[in-house]
C-alpha cells in the first residue's frame, strides 16, 4: 500500500512538473483561435479568406508581440454552437489560447460567448449578427465587432419603409440570427407605419426555397424581407428571381456580403438596398487593403473578412499597450483605444463590448454602372456609429450603467 502511495505521489508530481511545464510553454506564445465557418453557407464570408487576412495582420504587426512568437489555431465549427463551444474550451484548456476570433453563426457565438465568461479570454465576435451578444447576453470578454442586427435594420429597413415598402413578409433562417433580424427589422418597420403580414422559417443550408417562395407570393405584401445570409440569401434571391416574384415584391437584403452579389450576378441583384460596415472601394485606405487581399485570395475582401484583420491588429496593440496577455488587463486596453485603421478610422469599443463605428447604406449597381468584377455597390448614405447601432444608453447590456 506505502508503495501505491510513494507512485501515486510521484505520478502527481510528474503530472504536476508537466502541466507547469506546458503553462509556461504556452506562456511563451501569443494563440488566437480562429473558429468559423470553413465549409458550409458562410464559408465564403470569412472562412479561409478570413486565415489570410489574420496572417495579413500578423505580419504587419511584425510577427511578434512583446518578444512572443504569434501562432493561430483553426477550426471548422460547422454552424453546430456545441462544436464551437467544445473547441474553444479545447484550446483554452490545452492549446494556450489567449484570444478568439470568428463565429459567423450567431448561435455558435453565443455558445462560445457563455465559454468565454467563464474561461476569461476575449472573443471578438465577427461575423455573427445578432445583436443579443452585447444586448442581454453581453460579458466582460465578448467584443461584437463589425455589425449587428440593430445595425442592418436601421440601414436597410429603415430606408425601404421611408421609400414606401409598408407591407413585409418575411423569409428567415431558423435560428438564433434570423429570428433576432426579423424582429429587428419589424420593429423598423411598424415603427414607420407599415405591417408584417406573414413570416416563414426555413432550416440552415436550404437549397429549394419554392414552397417559401409560395406563401410570400400568396401575402400579398410589397416587400420580400431575406431574413438569411450567405449562400441561404443568394439560393432564395435567385429562386425568387426565376418565379418571377421579384417583379410584384421588391426584395429586402438584410444582410448580404460580397461574395452573395458576386454568386447571384448583377442582373438578378441590380437595385438591392443593403447596409455594410465596409466596402472595398469606399476610400483610398479601403482600396489599399483590398489590393494587398486580392494578390493573396484573387478576390475582394469582404466586410467581415476586413474585420478579422482589423480585430487581430487591435487585439495585437492592446497586447502590447498592456504589456501582458492578462485578459482583465487587455480588455482595459481595448476599452480606452480608438481604432484606426483599414477597417475604420475611428471604432470604439464600447461598454457593452460593441465597437460602434460607421455603417453605409449601399444600392447594388446596374450591370451598365459597373466597371467591372467585384464593382458591385454605390454608396447611399453614410451612418454614424450612433445612429447605426443606438445610443450606449439604450443598451441591454447589465455591464452598461445606467
Amino acid at each position: 500500500m506505502r508503495q501505491f502511495k510513494r507512485m501515486a505521489c510521484a505520478v502527481g508530481a510528474l503530472c504536476a512538473i508537466l502541466a507547469a511545464g506546458a503553462a509556461h510553454a504556452a506562456s511563451d506564445k501569443v494563440v488566437i483561435g480562429d473558429i468559423d465557418d470553413m465549409s458550409g453557407p458562410y464559408g465564403d464570408v470569412i472562412g479561409a479568406g478570413g486565415v489570410e487576412a489574420i496572417r495579413m495582420a500578423i505580419a504587419d504587426f511584425g510577427g511578434t508581440v512583446l518578444g512572443k512568437p504569434i501562432d493561430i489555431l483553426t477550426a471548422d465549427h460547422q454552424n453546430k454552437p456545441d462544436i464551437g463551444q467544445q473547441k474553444f474550451r479545447e484550446w483554452a484548456d490545452t492549446g494556450g489560447m489567449t484570444m478568439t476570433l470568428g463565429g459567423s453563426n450567431t448561435g455558435v457565438s453565443l455558445a462560445i460567448a457563455s465559454a468565454v465568461n467563464e474561461k476569461h479570454i476575449p472573443f471578438f465576435a465577427i461575423g455573427a449578427a445578432g445583436a443579443q451578444l452585447t444586448g442581454k447576453n453581453c460579458n466582460p470578454y465578448t467584443i461584437h465587432y463589425g455589425y449587428d442586427t440593430r445595425a442592418l435594420a436601421n440601414g436597410t429597413a429603415k430606408t425601404i419603409v421611408a421609400d414606401g415598402g409598408k407591407s413585409w413578409f418575411f423569409i428567415v433562417a431558423d435560428y438564433a440570427f434570423g429570428k433576432q433580424l426579423e424582429a429587428d427589422a419589424s420593429d423598423i418597420v411598424k415603427a414607420g407605419g407599415g405591417a408584417v403580414v406573414g413570416d416563414v422559417r426555413v432550416p440552415l443550408g436550404t437549397s429549394d426555397f419554392s414552397s417559401y417562395l409560395l406563401q410570400a407570393q400568396g401575402s400579398g405584401a410589397q416587400v420580400l424581407g431575406l431574413s438569411n445570409a450567405g449562400s441561404d440569401f443568394s439560393n432564395s434571391l435567385k429562386a425568387a428571381a426565376e418565379f418571377g416574384l421579384t417583379k410584384s415584391m421588391k426584395p429586402a437584403a438584410l444582410l448580404v456580403f460580397l461574395t452573395d452579389i458576386h454568386a447571384v450576378g448583377l442582373d438578378i441583384a441590380q437595385g438591392l438596398i443593403l447596409t455594410d460596415g465596409w466596402y472595398w472601394d469606399l476610400d483610398d485606405r479601403t482600396r489599399a487593403f483590398a489590393k494587398r487581399f486580392y494578390d493573396k485570395a484573387k478576390k475582394e475582401p469582404t466586410m467581415p473578412q476586413a474585420a478579422v484583420y482589423s480585430a487581430t491588429l487591435t487585439y495585437l496593440n492592446a497586447v502590447k499597450a498592456a504589456g501582458t496577455t492578462d485578459a482583465d488587463k487587455v480588455m482595459d486596453e481595448l476599452h480606452k483605444m480608438t481604432i484606426n485603421d483599414a477597417f475604420t478610422p475611428s471604432g470604439k469599443i464600447r461598454a457593452d463590448g460593441l465597437l460602434e463605428h460607421d455603417m453605409y447604406i449601399m444600392q447594388v449597381k446596374t450591370p451598365a454602372e459597373s466597371k467591372g468584377e467585384w464593382d458591385y455597390y454605390k454608396l447611399i448614405k453614410t451612418m454614424s456609429g450612433e445612429e447605426a447601432f443606438g445610443k450606449l444608453a439604450d443598451s441591454a447590456c447589465p455591464l452598461v450603467k445606467k
